[in-house]
């Protein structure tokens, strides 16, 4: 009896999803980025030049054993993977850059940028006073 490559297989294709996303290019684009790592069980990735963000959340069809528990039924992007482009072949990724944290893609966006990507709000302005000396209104302004 043959074996199945699935005989052995700990499914990791069923233990994630990528997506491809636009590669950032200002200030506001990496913020929105930043805002995907803030939430649990997602990473970015640059693979090949692309951008992907990947969220790390396992099929609700995936089986104890490993197996899927709706296969005849599953979905299409399920039924054209194949076992040619299966990672159990090889669990090495080749990532030009990954980031699991918000803090890593500051610090990227940072370099890439030459200036700091977080949003830093001015301190409130004062506002100018009138003044009535003698009858007369005056305004002093105060040089900020």
């Amino acid at each position: 009896m043959a074996t199945s490559l699935c005989d052995s297989c700990v499914a990791l294709c069923c233990r994630y999803f990528a997506l491809q996303i636009d590669r950032p290019k200002k200030a506001a684009d990496y913020d929105n980025i930043r805002w995907y790592l803030v939430h649990d069980n997602v990473v970015v990735f640059i693979e090949k030049g692309k951008w992907f963000l990947a969220v790390l959340n396992k099929c609700k069809h995936l089986q104890p054993d490993n197996r899927c528990g709706i296969y005849e039924t599953r979905p299409r992007i399920c039924r054209d993977y194949t076992t040619d482009n299966c990672e159990y072949h090889s669990i090495e990724y080749d990532y030009e850059q990954i980031f699991t944290s918000a803090e890593q893609l500051v610090a990227y966006a940072n370099e890439q940028l030459g200036h700091s990507m977080i949003y830093k709000p001015r301190a409130p302005r004062k506002v100018a006073r009138a003044k009535i000396v003698k009858g007369k209104k005056r305004v002093r302004l105060k040089v900020v």
